[in-house]
């Protein structure tokens, strides 16, 4: 089998990210077509596998030809297979055209790029909160913990689409403590796994909770005691809009939390600061860029205000 041609973007001291993103040509070894124009994709990156982290994501190619690659989150990686998956929506020609690649082609990768989720042991009830194409890192942030043997996580996922949902939804048979025992449907995987998930959409699927999944987080939240609250943390990745309502949450119910950023990127490592967002730190406001600066984020410092008038 024909490994993947890897080279070590060059080193910088005061850049230190730069010394763990790898130029791979990254093997095909599978497309998966779901509704509303979603795929899933399987590529053999060894490096990038060996390296990825719930949050980070690659600058992928799409098509020779097409010069701009495309900022793809991570889904899940093996790095012991040496291979990484990501989940993608048709918007746009490159995109597109990456619907179009074979097993054994090959695809240009840039990764793992950017900071990723940072878990706090001391909250090991993780709430993940993903919206559309933002559920892939907190899948791979669920799996990560839970096969995470020194800490005792507790993973739970909400998830929600206005779209079918990328995996045929199952039936949840354990009841949620504070959810309507109708809301029953849950993604597959994380509930293999022993993570409980519950999904949401404005859609009427059945067995989802009817309203925005940040509504359904928050319903399970006011159900709870403080005790159980005091150890929740927040994680969340999706449009702004749910991301700003998830700052919300975290805010009313005083949780920590982190968001993982959605943003138009150019370069995807630092150098033309064209997805730069304002920032809140100890010092003032600055300017960081969400390839590698974030994308994960303390939802505090994204949205400083919210919490001041909190």
């Amino acid at each position: 089998m024909q490994q993947a041609q890897t080279t070590r973007i060059t080193h910088t001291m005061d850049r230190p990210h730069r010394d763990t993103i790898f130029l791979e040509d990254a093997r095909v070894l599978g497309l998966e077509a779901f509704p509303a124009h979603q795929y899933q994709l399987r590529l053999e990156a060894p490096r990038c596998a060996a390296r990825a982290t719930p949050g980070t994501f690659i600058h992928l190619q799409c098509a020779t030809g097409i010069a701009m690659r495309r900022p793809l989150s991570i889904q899940r990686a093996d790095p012991a297979a040496g291979w990484i998956e990501i989940l993608f929506k048709v918007i746009g020609t490159g995109l597109r055209n990456l619907t179009q690649v074979l097993p054994g082609q090959t695809l240009s990768l840039l990764g793992p790029i950017g900071q990723g989720f940072r878990p706090d042991p001391s909250r090991p009830l993780a709430l993940l909160v993903g919206g559309g194409v933002g559920m892939p890192p907190l899948e791979f942030l669920a799996e990560r913990l839970r096969a995470d043997g020194r800490q005792a996580w507790r993973p739970l996922a909400f998830f929600g689409s206005e779209a079918p949902f990328p995996f045929k939804a199952a039936h949840a048979d354990t009841p949620l403590h504070g959810l309507d025992h109708r809301i029953n449907a849950c993604h597959p995987v994380l509930e293999r796994l022993g993570v409980p998930s519950r999904l949401a959409s404005l859609a009427d699927f059945d067995g989802c909770y009817r309203g925005y999944v940040t509504d359904l987080a928050g319903e399970w939240l006011a159900a709870q005691h403080a005790e159980t609250r005091e150890r929740v943390a927040l994680y969340a990745c999706g449009p702004q809009p749910m991301l700003q309502a998830a700052a919300r949450l975290a805010r009313d119910f005083d949780l920590p939390a982190q968001l993982c950023l959605e943003e138009y990127m150019a370069c995807a490592v630092g150098g033309c600061a064209g997805c730069a967002v304002e920032v809140a730190t100890s010092s003032g406001s600055t300017m960081r860029r969400v390839c590698v600066d974030g994308p994960v984020f303390e939802a505090r410092s994204i949205y400083p205000a919210l919490f001041a008038a909190g």
